[in-house]
């Protein structure tokens, strides 16, 4: 692949955007089909996808919201359990960096699987300097 990453953690920005035909759909789809295919692995924490539900539902409805989870089950991604090791990294990071704690979750997964993070937040702007970022184009 050139270089580039073989794991990618997506966060709750990426993938609103891919459901929600947003600026970046294209870049996740890619990275979507590129790991269908075996080529590289997507990462997702639950806390994450969680994110992703109650905004759905906030924002639209919990029918809509029980859709997109159906949807997010069918794609190749690696849910990641919440393990008490990636809650003590993500308290950590929170700790010494201004980002929300659910994005601290996302940092600490790239860390722990020594991926990149596929983003548009520019939240991630701050721990650029630790952790691979790709930015989604705006």
């Amino acid at each position: 692949m050139g270089g580039s990453p073989t794991v990618y953690v997506l966060d709750s920005f990426a993938v609103l955007a891919y459901l929600g035909g947003e600026a970046g759909m294209e870049r996740v789809q890619a990275l979507l089909q590129e790991c269908a295919q075996g080529k590289c692995q997507a990462l997702f924490s639950l806390i994450n996808l969680g994110e992703v539900i109650y905004i759905v539902e906030r924002e639209h409805s919990l029918t809509k919201a029980q859709e997109v989870l159906a949807t997010l089950d069918q794609l190749p991604v690696q849910v990641l359990p919440v393990t008490r090791a990636i809650v003590l990294a993500a308290a950590h990071i929170k700790a010494n960096y201004p980002i929300a704690y659910a994005d601290a979750l996302v940092v600490a997964a790239a860390l722990e699987h020594q991926g990149a993070i596929l983003t548009g937040d520019p939240e991630f702007e701050a721990v650029s300097g630790v952790v691979q970022v790709e930015w989604l184009p705006k």
